[in-house]
């Protein structure tokens, strides 16, 4: 609804007008939206580009113009066009990219989840280059790998594809990696058509029973960020991490 306007740029929130953001976009025409799993990429005429990620919190809305309200909180950005406009909240993750850094930015993502179709041989691709003593878990969680898959979507989808989050990788056959792939894009693709999210059967249910076996669900830290995996030791083939509960 944007696309093809002349914008008026403004950024309500105080940590947000300190970037300048808004001068920079202000009274340019938005030529392209592109969305690569949680990343967006708006390019505006003369090469500029903007990047937003939503990470846990962030949210895009596209509404009528005009509109009084401005939700809860102040806005990160507000994009007015002739007749919409779109609004972020919570946007962590948000800055004007070069063209040199674009293409260095667009370079290191991997493959979008969600396209149609997935390119799932390049995110093999990748995967074949990745550490192969890595988890599983924290290797799908990549975004250089595979662009999209958020940590709830990660918990679910190996329960799912009945694979640990803490199998190495070396230990994953390929036929395995692409059947959580393949099982990620269709679960995602699913909620996205249907306008909501999985039924959650691990994530955030440590202690509880497992839907499928009883046995109680555990949780622990995993990667560098320390990001909590969520998954039924008896059900999902992997080796437990031994401080697990």
């Amino acid at each position: 609804m944007l696309v093809g306007d002349t914008v008026e740029a403004e950024t309500p929130h105080p940590r947000a007008r300190a970037t300048r953001i808004a001068e920079q976009l202000d009274g340019r025409r938005l030529e392209s939206v592109e969305a690569l799993g949680k990343n967006l990429i708006l390019r505006f005429e003369d090469g500029i580009v903007l990047h937003s990620h939503l990470r846990m919190t962030g949210r895009w809305a596209v509404r009528p113009r005009g509109r009084a309200d401005l939700g809860a909180g102040s806005p990160w950005l507000v994009l007015r066009g002739s007749r919409a406009e779109g609004v972020l909240w919570n946007g962590p993750t948000l800055r004007v990219l070069g063209p040199l850094e674009t293409l260095r930015f667009l370079h290191r993502l991997g493959p979008d989840i969600l396209a149609s179709p997935p390119a799932f041989d390049a995110m093999l691709e990748r995967m074949r280059g990745a550490d192969s003593s890595r988890f599983l878990g924290e290797t799908l969680l990549d975004q250089s790998i595979v662009a999209g898959i958020g940590n709830m979507w990660l918990a679910e989808v190996l329960w799912d594809a009945r694979q640990s989050p803490w199998r190495r990788l070396v230990a994953a056959p390929e036929a395995d990696r692409r059947l959580a792939l393949e099982t990620a894009a269709r679960m995602m693709r699913a909620a996205l058509d249907g306008g909501r999210g999985p039924r959650r059967h691990v994530y955030r249910r440590s202690g509880r029973p497992c839907p499928r076996c009883s046995t109680p669900i555990r949780s622990f830290g995993q990667g560098d960020d320390n990001r909590t995996a969520y998954w039924c030791p008896a059900c999902q083939v992997g080796d437990d991490p031994p401080a697990s509960y």
